[in-house]
């Protein structure tokens, strides 16, 4: 196993003791290791280099093999300081400080968003192999868009944990964890696609603040993200095709069940289209954002 991805310690058991002997070629039980690690340049590189151990055949995913949660998820460092997101200032991106305060908010999205997708690949036994790959490769994009943001945000002089954050992604992490449905309809289908939506209109102000650097990082981290929502919506329906359940009655029940937060727009049509989202979801946010139909929504939303 590369050196880079952590060893699972005795404190994260295999409930099944048959099992054991399979651990050192597990990329399930790395990925919890992974998930524990507190320093987040260690993680961002663990994670990458199980993925890329997964691709190249020296790691399975077995899915039959059940890991039993430790108690010091997620690993993450004493800094940032997590803050309700209210006590979060704004500040302007016209200046150093207010683009590094910007940066670290969105490398901590990022961090975060390792975490959540480590979580999906070890937390839930009996799916499909490509699922756990699918996380994977998640995961190790997150990593990259991490390490973007926190080399941009070192040139602004600061790193990350030098300004407070809040754990909204986490949470919801939490309240999903005995459910892969609701974690696949109200994390990346949910709270993952709000970044869809936001990154034009952030992107938009670094540019008109001549930050073109910081700008083709949403460049990047945009692409990515519509291949990780797309991943969040494939399963999603995957899963709901197996129980015979209505994608979309069952996404309202869940969003309901699960106090996930309300959409509001502007919403990225665009992205959101090649993300997977259907028409018929699509044609929600329409009537959500109180659009014209005829003149302000894409075509392909108007069928």
């Amino acid at each position: 196993m590369n050196s880079a991805i952590p060893s699972l310690s005795p404190a994260a058991p295999v409930s099944n003791p048959e099992n054991a002997s399979n651990r050192a070629n597990c990329a399930r039980t790395a990925a919890l290791a992974t998930l524990r690690e507190i320093d987040p340049a260690t993680k961002a590189d663990a994670a990458r280099a199980l993925y890329a151990a997964v691709l190249e055949g020296r790691l399975a995913c077995p899915a039959d093999l059940e890991l039993t949660e430790p108690p010091d998820l997620p690993g993450r460092p004493a800094r940032p300081e997590l803050v309700d997101p209210r006590k979060l200032k704004r500040r302007s991106m016209q200046s150093p400080e207010g683009r590094a305060v910007l940066l670290h908010a969105l490398a901590h999205i990022e961090f975060n968003a390792i975490n959540l997708a480590l979580d999906a690949v070890w937390r839930f036994a009996g799916m499909p192999a490509a699922f756990y790959v699918d996380w994977l490769k998640v995961a190790a994009e997150e990593a990259h868009h991490f390490s973007l943001l926190v080399a941009r945000l070192a040139e602004f002089g600061h790193a990350y944990g030098d300004f407070p954050a809040h754990d909204g992604l986490w949470d919801m992490c939490e309240r999903t964890r005995a459910d892969v449905l609701a974690r696949m309809a109200l994390v990346p289908r949910t709270l993952e696609a709000r970044g869809l939506d936001a990154s034009p209109p952030i992107r938009a102000r670094l540019q008109q603040a001549g930050d073109h650097a910081s700008a083709a990082i949403l460049d990047v981290i945009l692409r990515d993200e519509i291949g990780h929502v797309l991943i969040g919506n494939r399963w999603f329906r995957h899963l709901c095709d197996e129980s015979g359940v209505d994608p979309h009655t069952t996404y309202t029940r869940l969003a309901e069940q699960y106090h996930a937060p309300k959409l509001r727009g502007p919403f990225n049509f665009e992205a959101r289209r090649d993300a997977g989202f259907d028409e018929t979801e699509l044609a929600a946010l329409v009537a959500l954002a109180g659009l014209d139909t005829e003149h302000s929504v894409p075509p392909a939303a108007r069928d």
